[in-house]
């Protein structure tokens, strides 16, 4: 029995109650968002001051991704025994140590060694908000992983225009430094009143025509066998390659299409394109994922993906096409956001759905580890990028990935899933 529950059935706990654990998650998410979605503002800066090439500096990028996802099974695993609050504690010093080690970094090796520090605490962090909220609804599990994801994938949009502005006024180190101290602080003092849900403390599972949810709990070395977990791990790596190419690159995207300073005006704002392109796309990014997970909840898992990653797919290609004219670039990049930060709440919410709630951070924990590798494949994108001198090649396969995602989704997923609850789960 996990250390978040008791040796006795607890009482149901009120939906406010719920509700503020809910919260705290999503605060601890929108304090780390900038590990990852803050990350393109620096790439260029650091490529000027030491010429160490972009390929070069993404790899940093590369290896944060890798520690914040092949490190949460583990993770997941001391959350689901020993609880939050600890695991909590040390993943908010982890980030802050990780963003000062970048500060001064004055070679490759100091870079990597604070992606590695800052990936380790993003990840306990990240699976653990994921997972207490897939714990704490179980009748809106979509909804309460998309806005828990929705705090890391929108969290940076009050934070954007700051760093960019401390980047360009005071240097990059600065800012490395002021918001690494301060998103560790958040972290530390949520953690005091953070936790997991008690036995008997939230509604039983699920069961409709279209949402199934299993009312047993299955270990990590048992969902290792069900051919549907693997399968949902391909389609995350195949969904998670373009997005983050995206999310990295995109900087270095702009600049290349000569659009980054241009200025754009929408909805009556006016911003340099890369900027303004940064800000919407985060709040798109954060949107969708609570939006889509809201659909989940309602048409399926398996449909709302299908709809989705075809978008996705779509979007990376016209993005392609379009990214020459400033206006497009805003408009198209905040598409491709949208389209694919989804895949952050259903995929821990079909998960859940599948193999229960008592180990949902690790078992969730275990799929995660899929955007690791999709980042590698992103890596490779960047290091193809830069030896065609072209973006074309990459990012068509990106939208190709992501279109045979979606087809996956409908075809194959939907009857895996319908044939898994057949049996006696």
């Amino acid at each position: 029995m996990s250390a978040g529950t008791a040796g006795t059935r607890a009482e149901q706990a009120s939906m406010s109650f719920r509700v503020m654990q809910l919260v705290i998650g999503i605060a601890c998410m929108v304090a780390i968002a900038n590990l990852q979605y803050g990350w393109t503002l620096f790439v260029e800066p650091i490529n000027e001051k030491f010429h160490w090439g972009r390929p070069a500096i993404q790899t940093a990028f590369t290896i944060f991704i890798l520690m914040e996802t092949w490190l949460v099974p583990v993770e997941g695993w001391l959350i689901d025994k020993f609880g939050l609050r600890n695991l909590f504690v040390i993943g908010g010093v982890l980030v802050g140590i990780g963003w000062l080690t970048n500060a001064f970094a004055g070679t490759l090796a100091m870079l990597y060694t604070g992606a590695i520090i800052g990936g380790i605490g993003g990840g306990i962090i990240y699976g653990g908000s994921v997972g207490n909220a897939l714990k704490w609804f179980p009748e809106h599990r979509g909804l309460a992983a998309g806005l828990t994801a929705m705090g890391y994938g929108a969290g940076s949009a009050l934070t954007v225009v700051p760093i960019a502005n401390m980047i360009k006024e005071r240097g990059y180190e600065s800012a490395f430094f002021a918001f690494g101290i301060g998103q560790g602080i958040i972290v530390v003092l949520l953690a005091l009143i953070f936790r997991a849900p008690r036995e008997g403390e939230v509604p039983a599972a699920v069961q409709s025509e279209r949402l199934q949810q299993t009312s047993k709990s299955y270990a990590t070395m048992e969902i290792v066998k069900q051919p549907i977990f693997w399968l949902m791990y391909v389609m995350f790596v195949m969904m998670g390659t373009g997005g983050l190419m995206a999310t990295s690159q995109l900087a270095s995207m702009a600049k290349d299409y000569k659009v980054a300073d241009v200025p754009v005006t929408l909805i009556g704002v006016t911003l340099a394109a890369l900027p303004f392109a940064l800000s919407i796309d985060r709040v798109l990014n954060g949107i969708c994922r609570p939006f889509f997970g809201w659909v989940s909840d309602r048409i399926g898992r398996e449909n709302t993906m299908f709809i989705a990653f075809l978008a996705e797919g779509i979007g990376i290609l016209l993005l392609l096409s379009f990214a020459h004219i400033p206006v497009m670039f805003v408009i198209l990049s905040g598409m491709v956001f949208f389209a694919w930060g989804e895949i952050y709440s259903l995929f821990p919410s079909l998960c859940t759905d599948l193999f229960g709630k008592q180990f949902a951070t690790a078992n969730y924990g275990l799929l995660y580890t899929a955007k690791g590798m999709a980042s590698i494949i992103g890596l490779g994108g960047a290091w193809l990028i830069a030896a065609t001198g072209t973006w074309v090649t990459a990012y068509v396969t990106a939208a190709s990935l992501d279109i045979l995602a979606a087809l996956l989704a409908f075809f194959v997923l939907k009857r895996m899933r319908i044939a898994y609850f057949s049996k006696a789960h």
